[in-house]
């Protein structure tokens, strides 16, 4: 499978409640959130983006290049969502993109950020729609930048499920004559990790809001499964590309034979843990009524000197078998336990290499600050919305 050129950056989370939690019309409340940049190094553009995601026509100022995505269908609502006191200007959306444009100089600039989210099929299109603006209010008054809210409907042939909204944001302040200085979100040395975790936290919380105002007693989580306590295998997200092969193909994606293959042998491992507690208990029980028929035969020592002597003798090799066998059990324990820190080393390391070529990047961009290269034009925008 290909990976979409720009989406390297992308943050996802795919999450259900369990099922035993929610009985509501046999739904499952999915939380899903991911946030991509929208930036010249990979061909895109924000006039590109906000014109196909609204399904609107506009004119990139800067290139020349039009933006016509007036046929496009599944585009249930499309707004403009500002701080407050902000000017008006900035709610004409080909004035706002291409300001957007047209602050940024170097040919490798982020001109926008996209978070794309998964509404609750639960709520009504109204209360969706409602959910999608207030968190774009929250966070256009919480950073001073301007969002543009694009409702997509599910597509024809995926989940109807998947209602999802693309959340478009400028990276700059909006001011009074354009767009002034960066966010402090897009700053240079910012934790995106800790910033994408506010974020992930603040819709599971709206949403949940959301959910409660409309009656319904289902709840998104936007913790990790293991973080829950809940031991249970994440919901499997095929993605768009293997979702669409399947849907043409009729036929399984490498991906779900992939994810397939995993979790068949997570379910062997745990299977064999299970047997291996399940003989340590046997075991154990067969301890206890070892040494029960040994204060027996203790009784009978005078008696029966011979037969006292051969308990005790096979009882202490009994237990020095019991003994080792522990002893193996705990070193397989402990060799599972030295691969998966082992596993969380490596990715912990990974994403701090990955924040810190993000760092030096975003270092490296200031620095050419004040240069003027040549600019490449942009690529058609192609929908991302997630098939459940």
């Amino acid at each position: 499978m290909r990976r979409q050129k720009g989406a390297l950056r992308s943050y996802c989370v795919t999450r259900a409640v369990p099922a035993e939690q929610n009985q509501e019309n046999n739904t499952v409340a999915i939380f899903h959130l991911s946030v991509k940049p929208i930036s010249r190094s990979a061909g895109r553009s924000a006039t590109a983006a906000a014109a196909y995601r609204s399904g609107e026509k506009i004119i990139d100022e800067r290139t020349g290049e039009i933006h016509d995505y007036t046929r496009k269908g599944g585009v249930e609502s499309a707004d403009m969502v500002l701080p407050d006191g902000a000017p008006q200007w900035a709610s004409d959306r080909a004035k706002l993109w291409n300001a957007a444009e047209l602050s940024e100089k170097r040919k490798d600039a982020c001109v926008a950020r996209e978070f794309e989210v998964a509404l609750p099929a639960e709520l009504s299109p109204a209360e969706r729609r409602n959910l999608a603006l207030e968190f774009a209010k929250d966070m256009a008054n919480r950073e001073g930048c301007a969002v543009d809210v694009a409702i997509h409907a599910p597509g024809k042939e995926g989940d109807n499920r998947n209602h999802h909204a693309h959340i478009l944001r400028t990276t700059r302040k909006v001011e009074a004559e354009g767009l002034g200085a960066k966010l402090d979100t897009e700053q240079a040395g910012r934790k995106r990790k800790d910033d994408l975790e506010q974020v992930r936290e603040r819709w599971a919380s709206l949403s949940n809001k959301a959910l409660e105002r409309a009656g319904h007693s289902v709840r998104i989580d936007h913790r990790s499964l293991k973080e829950q306590g809940i031991d249970q295998e994440p919901a499997v997200h095929l993605g768009p590309a293997a979702s669409g092969y399947e849907r043409r193909t009729g036929e399984r994606s490498d991906t779900r034979i992939r994810q397939e293959l995993a979790a068949n042998e997570r379910l062997a491992k745990a299977k064999e843990l299970g047997e291996l507690e399940r003989q340590s208990r046997e075991i154990d029980r067969s301890v206890i009524d070892l040494s029960g028929d040994l204060q027996a035969a203790k009784a009978e020592r005078d008696r029966k000197p011979e037969v006292v002597q051969a308990a005790v003798s096979g009882m202490a090799d009994f237990r020095a078998q019991f003994e080792q066998y522990k002893a193996i059990e705990a070193g397989k324990i402990q060799a599972r336990e030295a691969f998966e820190r082992h596993k969380l080393d490596q990715e912990r390391k990974q994403a701090e290499q990955a924040e810190q070529a993000e760092q030096a990047e975003q270092a490296e961009q200031a620095k050419q600050a004040e240069k003027s290269p040549l600019i490449e034009p942009p690529k058609p925008e192609r929908d991302t919305g997630r098939s459940m």
